[in-house]
């Protein structure tokens, strides 16, 4: 990557040596003033080699980058672009390439409140420029499930931080359960996100229970800089190794379910898995098919096994399946 860096700081100062016409620019003129800028960038002293200063050359005239420079030597000594308008930094974008771009910026967009991402502010502003000028720009062709609305994001880099320097919190929180707020103790642990929103997984102080906090519910978060930090390991695969969504519960909740689906929803079930856990245990004659899972019977599971209707029967365990028809009977009796 340091290399990269390096080439790409020595093609532009090339690119400006030569755009500059007051000065005429010999090779040696040209690797001083490589070695000059990478000191100045780098804060280290780097002679540049003549050969490294041809190579550069010879790749910038090639198509390998997309330059094509048109560098031409006259005199026999002295460098010059032939085309006196040219620059490396004015070459156009292609569709392929702005797709690309756009994409990218959508995804990246969704993170801008990390710290982590905060030292590519600057580039990003200046992709969001550019990609905003094409006279061609068109709507984003991959288009990505996002909540504009949701409210805790600003806590994502203060809690990151927190995990990653191992430090005690007090965060002040609402559940949608309580009608005020509750100071909590919490040891950070892990960063998740689900179904578009965000939680925070925490060890709490006193008796060193997980709990899973929604970024939404905190109202403030305050450091503890005196409670020693609990450093135990915390093995966020096995944690959730049974689990959809972020609703881990005890082993009396752990389910083997054997369920049922329809023709018409078995392929998407077979090729978009409920959960890592699922095998297909048969295929029926009539083109249904029969699943087994081992998941906790959580809100996130029931609401999967829900969303599909009538098009997934219950198999086992018997515990399950009266649970499930029990909520679709009250469901079906609002539309009586």
């Amino acid at each position: 990557m340091a290399t990269n860096k390096n080439a790409l700081i020595r093609y532009r100062t090339i690119d400006r040596c030569l755009q500059n016409r007051t000065r005429r620019w010999t090779l040696d003129d040209l690797i001083d003033t490589c070695s000059d800028a990478l000191y100045e960038y780098e804060g280290k002293h780097s002679n540049v080699s003549k050969r490294t200063v041809q190579l550069d050359i010879q790749m910038m005239r090639s198509d390998k980058l997309g330059y094509n420079a048109p560098i031409i030597v006259y005199e026999r000594k002295y460098y010059t672009y032939e085309d006196d308008m040219y620059t490396i930094t004015n070459l156009p974008i292609d569709q392929m390439d702005m797709d690309v771009l756009q994409e990218s910026m959508d995804m990246l967009s969704q993170f801008k409140d990390f710290s982590l991402f905060k030292e590519l502010s600057g580039v990003i502003q200046k992709l969001e420029d550019k990609i905003y000028r094409e006279p061609d720009n068109k709507s984003p062709i991959v288009h990505m499930d996002k909540n504009e609305n949701l409210k805790g994001l600003d806590f994502l880099d203060e809690l990151y931080q927190a995990i990653q320097n191992k430090i005690v919190l007090d965060i002040d929180y609402r559940s949608f359960k309580s009608f005020r707020n509750n100071v909590l103790k919490v040891h950070p642990l892990i960063l998740k996100e689900f179904n578009n929103r965000w939680f925070v997984i925490t060890r709490e102080h006193i008796h060193s229970l997980i709990m899973t906090l929604a970024l939404d519910r905190i109202q403030k978060v305050s450091l503890d800089l005196v409670t020693d930090y609990d450093s135990r390991d915390f093995d966020a695969d096995n944690y959730y190794k049974h689990t959809i969504g972020v609703t881990v519960l005890s082993r009396t909740d752990l389910f083997e379910v054997e369920l049922k689906a329809n023709k018409k929803h078995a392929p998407y079930i077979l090729t978009k898995p409920i959960h890592h856990s699922q095998k297909l245990l048969e295929t029926l004659p009539d083109g249904q098919m029969i699943f087994y899972l081992k998941v906790h019977n959580n809100y996130e599971f029931q609401r999967v096994i829900l969303g599909f209707g009538n098009g997934i029967e219950i198999l086992k365990p018997r515990r399950l399946k009266n649970q499930i028809k029990k909520i679709l009977k009250s469901a079906a009796a609002i539309y009586e």
